[in-house]
């Protein structure tokens, strides 16, 4: 039987080398995590969303390493080398919350700045909302902090499309999804990075790739044959690589959970986050203008917020597609947050 590699192990990690970064296990009490890390001094968690990996922070670690920060990259579970539970409720929003707390305690570090991106945003958010004596700030990027709301999530996602259905109720069921992706990871990957890009996206008007009509298929509105600016093919088939080997199943469980989040967060009605925070998205990232009442209601649900940007022209993916302005302005934040 193999052996298992020691908490802190440094392995090669060549379908996702980031230059000067390196490539570790930590154990933690839900199982083992892959990180990337770089860089000495303060502690920053940079949290990736779907379908991403650690590789999707691979501008801002030597930038962040440079500007006197440990910078580390996780895999969240389910994705890439870290551990992947089978069961759904695995993926629930407070897994991944004792997730962060494990890899800070694993570091033997006591506090950290979080960053998340896309549903590394929300996971960011909980973490410094339900562990603000660890996580003692927090960038959000790509979707804003929006508190407990009294709707039931899948019954607000079923009233959005009308006669067609909204890609979060889509990857509901377990397999339905994978289904789709299975026979061509890497071009489902490719379609789905490109209609939410900038550069690539469909104009305005076009049938939504958000919204999947019946007996179609969610890819049937990708963009095809065009591949954004900011992804290569080198970076595809890291990713592609990635996720033809593991799937999807462990990053669409964490969309098949926002029930039992919304019922495990239910007595923080309308909290607030008071950690210093830092928001950044792209002005034509459909998550800053779905969510733009979410953005004006920062005063009162961020008091802590020291800066909010919304990049002009910018799409999703914001960390790739404005890599230098966002590893800028974390680091001018991180200097403020720290002194």
């Amino acid at each position: 039987m193999p052996q298992p590699v020691p908490p802190t192990t440094s392995v090669p990690e060549p379908s996702a080398t980031v230059p000067g970064a390196v490539s570790r296990f930590v154990d933690v009490p839900g199982g083992r995590i892959h990180l990337l890390e770089q860089g000495a001094g303060p502690l920053v968690l940079l949290i990736h969303g779907f379908p991403e990996t650690s590789y999707s922070w691979r501008h801002q670690l030597p930038a962040l390493a440079a500007a006197g920060y440990r910078a580390v990259a996780v895999d969240v579970r389910g994705y890439g080398r870290s551990a992947a539970p089978e069961r759904v409720d695995a993926y629930r929003m407070t897994a991944h919350v004792a997730d962060n707390v494990g890899v800070v305690h694993a570091l033997g570090e006591e506090t950290a700045t979080v960053v998340g991106h896309d549903w590394g945003s929300p996971i960011a958010a909980h973490s410094a909302l339900l562990r603000p004596d660890m996580f003692t700030a927090v960038a959000l990027l790509g979707v804003p902090y929006a508190p407990w709301s009294p709707v039931r999530p899948t019954d607000g996602f079923a009233r959005i499309g009308g006669d067609e259905e909204f890609y979060v109720g889509y990857f509901q069921e377990p397999g339905r999804a994978e289904a789709e992706i299975a026979p061509d990871v890497r071009g489902w990957l490719a379609g789905f990075y490109a209609s939410l890009s900038a550069d690539t996206m469909p104009p305005p008007g076009a049938d939504s790739p958000f919204l999947v009509p019946a007996g179609a298929r969610m890819r049937d509105r990708f963009v095809r044959g065009r591949l954004p600016s900011w992804l290569s093919e080198a970076d595809l088939d890291v990713y592609g690589s990635e996720f033809a080997r593991t799937g999807l199943t462990g990053g669409l469980n964490r969309y098949r959970n926002v029930d039992r989040d919304w019922e495990d967060m239910a007595a923080w009605d309308g909290a607030r986050l008071t950690a210093p925070a830092l928001f950044i998205g792209g002005s034509l990232d459909a998550s800053t203008t779905w969510m733009a009442d979410a953005i004006a209601a920062f005063p009162r649900t961020l008091p802590g917020l020291v800066s909010c940007h919304l990049l002009e022209g910018g799409g999703h993916w914001i960390q790739q597609e404005r890599a230098d302005e966002v590893s800028a302005l974390l680091t001018q934040w991180l200097r403020t947050v720290h002194g």
